[in-house]
This record gives structure tokens, sequence and C-alpha cells, in this order.
């Protein structure tokens, strides 16, 4: 019996043994040993900075309008009887020509009707004027002998003497020539002439219409000037001058114009701090509402360089490279474009990047595969 326990036990111990030694040998298997750190070395393009003056150009667009633009309403009433030519969009017209004119017969007849009481009213006074003011009568006879009832009223002789200016008055001749004044104005107003040289852009009635006082009939415009107005950020006012050449260029950009500053304006926007700036241009391929970007020289930036914005980090940092290795600086933005930047504070002869590297760090290896303008 004693035989059979020894042998049980020792069998237990070898099993205890060969357990641990197994459970080892499994454990030991599965360590994974860890691969050696390789370094990545990326390549990377470079420029070297070379300092210099950077003009600052700031971009503004905007739609051309005319300069000079009348939009045409009536102040009286009538039938639209003529115009020099055909009354509709896109006609030209020249200087002095009849833009439109309404049947005025009526109201010309009653201001044929003035002039003729006033012609009645000063030849009444005539002979007391001969034994009155004797020598007042003969420039009074010589304005009747001029007198055309059918051309605008003259103006009246001057008076000389306070007595002579009471008895004019008081006779009613003031008072009926400034209502004959006031007549001819009224039917200067049923014809409307050109002022200057243009072109119809709009046209709201036809011959024979009926028009109302206040109602608009069209538009019409010089098309030999134009005018750009542009919102321009209020730092760079000051740089801006009256006069000032300015670069234009249409939508496609095939096409340029000369342009200049012609007006300023003083107030600045609340809301965007910018002020309104006024491009006067001239060109006969312009057109009424063309689209065109102006490029405004603000001012020459000394001792900086451009770059693309892309390069910049942080809106203050670019990448150097310095023995193989990119390192993080601070630099001085000093403009910001639609695509580039304008920088200050890097040294002549450092390599900066000129090409984006994902995922870059400062102190991260990289090896300069070649030279890259930066622009």
């Amino acid at each position: 019996m004693d035989k059979r326990k020894i042998i049980l036990s020792g069998l237990g111990v070898v099993l205890v043994v060969v357990a641990v030694f197994g459970a080892k040998l499994i454990i030991d298997s599965n360590v994974k040993k860890k691969p050696p750190v390789t370094k990545t070395v990326k390549s990377v393009f470079i420029d070297t900075v070379q300092n210099g003056t950077v003009p600052i150009v700031v971009p503004a667009n905007g739609n051309i309008t005319a300069l000079h633009r009348l939009e045409l309403y009536s102040e009286v009433q009538g039938i639209f009887r003529y115009s020099s030519k055909d009354f509709r969009p896109g006609q030209k017209y020249r200087k002095g020509q009849v833009l439109l004119s309404m049947d005025s017969e009526e109201y010309r007849a009653s201001v044929q009707a003035a002039k003729s009481d006033l012609y009645n009213n000063i030849t009444s006074i005539m002979p007391d004027l001969r034994l009155d003011y004797p020598d007042a009568f003969k420039k009074w006879e010589n304005y009747l002998n001029n007198f055309d009832i059918t051309r605008r009223v003259p103006a009246l002789p001057e008076t000389d003497t306070e007595q002579e200016q009471y008895f004019i008055t008081g006779r009613g001749i003031i008072s009926a020539y400034y209502n004959v004044k006031n007549l001819e104005e009224r039917l200067a107003k049923y014809s409307i002439v050109a002022p200057y040289d243009g072109i119809l852009t709009e046209a709201l009635v036809n011959k024979g219409t009926l028009i109302r006082p206040g109602q608009k009939l069209g538009e019409y415009i010089d098309p030999s000037v134009y005018e750009l107005e542009v919102s321009v950020p209020k730092k760079f006012s000051d740089l801006l001058e009256v006069g000032k050449n300015v670069e234009l260029s249409n939508l496609e950009g095939n096409r340029t114009y000369e342009g200049n500053v012609s007006r300023i304006n003083g107030k600045v926007n609340q809301e965007t701090q910018s002020i309104r700036v006024f491009i006067r241009v001239e060109n006969p391929e312009l057109s009424e509402g063309m689209y065109l970007e102006a490029k405004l020289d603000a001012r020459d930036e000394e001792n900086a360089i451009e770059i693309p914005r892309e390069l910049l980090v942080e809106r203050s940092k670019v990448f150097i490279v310095q023995d193989s290795t990119l390192n993080l600086v601070e630099v001085d933005p000093v403009y910001f474009s639609d695509n580039t930047v304008v920088i200050k504070g890097l040294e002549n002869g450092t390599r900066i990047l000129s090409a984006n590297v994902p995922g870059a760090y400062s102190g991260m290896l990289v090896k300069v595969e070649g030279g890259k303008d930066l622009l």
C-alpha cells in the first residue's frame, strides 16, 4: 500500500512539472518580436528665399454703368406724336435730336394768348409813359417793336426809378410777364431733347400712346463713358488716389481695359469696413451692365516674398529645411489674396518648402528632391 502511494505521488509530481514546462513553451511561442524601427525620409521640393519688392494688388469686381444716364419721365399729359427716330431700345440719337414729343397744340394756344395779353397790357400804358415818364418811353417802345409772339418772350426792360417800377408793377405788367414765362417753361416739357449723343436702352411707350404726368418713358445713356463701382478694404484707402490708373479685365480674362480712379467715397461701410471706389473707363467695346474685374495697385511691400496660401501653417508659420530636417518658423503675413499671401521675416538664402508635404511636422527628416518655384 505504501509503495502504491509513493508511485501515485511521483506520477502527480511528474504531471505538474510537465504541465508547467508545457505552459511556458506555449507562452514563449506566442511572443512576437518587435520589428526594427525604420525611419521614413520623404522627398521634398524647396525654393531659396530672395526677398524683394512685392507689389500688393487689391482685386475687385462689379458691373459697369453709364456715367451719363437719363431716366425719361413725363411731367405733362399728352399723346406721343413725334420722335426724330424710331423710339425703340438700341436706337441712337445725336445731341439736340427730339427723343419724344407730345401733342401740345392746345397748351401752345394758351401760351400765345398769355403773350398777347402781355403785349396788350404794355401797349395800354404807352400813352401814360410818354406823358409821365418820357425818359422810359423809348426803351418800352423798342421792347414792343421787338416783341414776337411766335418766339419766347424777351426779358422786360430795366426800370430806372422807383416811381417807374411802381407804375409798371401797378399795371400788372410784371405778373403778366412771369405768368407767360411759367407757361413757356411748361410748354417746353412737351418735348424731350437728347442732351448728348447716346443710345436708348429702354422704351416703354409707342407713338399714339396717351402719356400721363409721372409716367416713365424710357432710359437714355451715353455709351462712350462708363463707371465701375468696387469695394476696397479700409486699410488701403489712404493708398488710393484719384486719377490712378487701374487695369480692368472681362470675366473670361481675354480682354483688358485701362481705367482710372475718378472718385473715392469718404464713408466707410460699418459692416464690411470697406469703402466704395469709382473707376472711370472709356472703350467702344464696353456695354452697359458688363462684368469687369479690377486690379488696384495699393502699395509696394519691401523686403518680402509672395507664396501660395496653402504653404502657410496656422496663418503665421511656414516650413523651412535645415540640415535635412523640417522646421516650423514664424513669419509676418502682411497681405492675403485669394490664392497667395505676402510674408516677411525670412532671411535671404533660407530654403523654404515650395510644395506641401502630407503629414509634415517639425523635426521630420526629409530629402531634397530638387528646386521648384514658389509661384
